[in-house]
């Protein structure tokens, strides 16, 4: 059938993707590292954490680092952010590899968390305080997705991304690339009259003036507030 024979044609480059991403993967592995002060504080619910607790007794840590917008309504919360994060629910397989995952907010820790339970997410969720941005973002911006090392009671940061690179925790993109419309993203190179009706400056996470997988949490009777004062609707344009 000339079907299947279109498809295994394709499989011949998909398997060579498959294996060019494993090699870049190796090469990943072999990357220098640079260390990172150990007592570097963070806040979490019980207060002031240093780095090195964050591990959870692991020796890996895979952290993901949250825009935030101080003193903003839930509708104008990082967008690309609350995509996402709001990917990532079973943490169980990561932990048999000894990696934690853990969000570091740009944001205090009061309000950054009560989003955090208004959006329903169960991940260990920490603030970063001002003075650590600069040891831990370091002319970087949040947003960006960094993993670390610890041997014994030292820490390395191994790698970092931002941009395309996060997409792998995106377990969505994955499922719409397989399909035949994709993710229908005004960038993507589709076949004539193919819907494409997202933009990809933070509207592809929206929806109605919010980050789209709100409104689920909404619909299901979940308080917004993040602090007294009514609720805001608009765009935080932190994903342009």
């Amino acid at each position: 059938m000339e079907w299947l024979a279109a498809i295994d044609t394709l499989r011949t480059r998909e398997k060579a993707h498959t294996r060019e991403g494993d090699a870049i993967a190796a090469a990943r592995r072999r990357l220098p590292m640079t260390e990172v002060d150990p007592s570097t504080s963070l806040v979490g619910g019980k207060g002031p954490v240093p780095l090195i607790d964050v591990f959870e007794g692991r020796t890996q840590l895979f952290v993901s680092y949250h825009m935030w917008h101080d003193g903003r309504p839930a509708a104008e919360q990082c967008e690309g952010c609350t995509f996402f994060t709001g990917q990532v629910r079973e943490l169980s397989y990561l932990h048999q590899r000894d990696v934690t995952f853990a969000v570091f907010c740009q944001g205090p820790y009061e309000e950054s968390d009560r989003y955090r339970r208004f959006m329903g997410w169960e991940l260990p969720w920490y603030s970063v305080p001002a003075e650590s941005h600069e040891r831990l973002v370091a002319g970087r911006h949040f947003g960006m997705k960094a993993c670390y090392l610890r041997d014994g009671d030292r820490v390395y940061e191994t790698y970092w991304t931002t941009s395309r690179g996060v997409e792998p925790m995106a377990a969505s993109y994955g499922i719409l690339d397989m399909t035949v419309y994709g993710r229908q993203e005004t960038w993507e190179d589709c076949p004539p009259g193919w819907p494409q009706p997202y933009e990809t400056r933070g509207q592809q996470f929206r929806q109605d003036g919010r980050p789209t997988a709100q409104w689920a949490r909404i619909a299901a009777g979940h308080d917004d507030g993040l602090h007294d004062g009514p609720a805001g609707t608009g765009s935080s344009g932190c994903c342009s």
